[in-house]
């Protein structure tokens, strides 16, 4: 597995008891943790399988977990910048979603590249913060310093998804790619957007 300090920037993003497949168990009563274990377990689960899967093979393990638990709508148009966005056709804000998707799980893909005994523990404790709600996962190596990983979640169409992950409580995930994406956003153009995350995803992808 790749150094956690990869996963900031890339994206794109992990019961106090460890449980024998090693994910430990969110608190059932919370909708918001559940939805983080149920991430994390299919995170380990590619973990487990990486070098059989290869890269293409974890990228289409991961596409459903990562669809399911992202609002990565939401995440593209906050990337891009509400002002631009609002200018883009809704063929344009299709064809960023699908590569600011395609980039996002590409990276979990990438990153995610091995296993040694790593495991998460999901606390049970969830944060509300007007809207949102926070739930941190710490991922612990076999050897090593745990990971602790923040997910801010909003409620969409029924189900708590992801708006932002905060690596060690800090590092935004969110801000770094609107940092990033900042240059080619400012000319407005969608589709030189889309071409800038798509080749992002083709890098990781090799």
């Amino acid at each position: 597995m790749r150094p956690f300090s990869t996963l900031a920037p890339a994206l794109a993003a992990l019961a106090l008891l460890a449980a024998p497949a090693g994910v430990v168990q969110a608190a059932q009563a919370d909708p918001a943790a559940d939805q983080i274990d149920n991430f994390d377990q299919a995170l380990l689960g590619t973990m487990k399988q990486a070098d059989a899967l290869g890269i293409k093979g974890r990228y289409r393990k991961l596409e459903p977990a990562v669809t399911r638990a992202f609002d990565l709508a939401a995440m593209a148009r906050f990337s891009v910048g509400a002002a631009t966005w609002s200018k883009f056709s809704d063929a344009d804000q299709r064809a960023v979603v699908a590569a600011f998707t395609r980039l996002s799980v590409a990276s979990y893909a990438h990153n995610f590249n091995g296993y040694s005994g790593e495991r998460f523990e999901v606390d049970p404790k969830v944060d509300t913060r007007g809207p949102d709600k926070v739930v941190k996962t710490r991922l612990i190596p076999g050897q090593g310093a745990p990971v602790v990983l923040s997910y801010r979640m909003r409620a969409t169409t029924g189900s708590w998804k992801v708006i932002d992950v905060l690596y060690q409580g800090t590092i935004s995930q969110l801000t770094t790619r609107r940092s990033d994406l900042a240059a080619v956003s400012a000319t407005g153009d969608a589709k030189a957007i889309a071409a800038n995350l798509n080749a992002q995803a083709d890098k990781l992808m090799q």
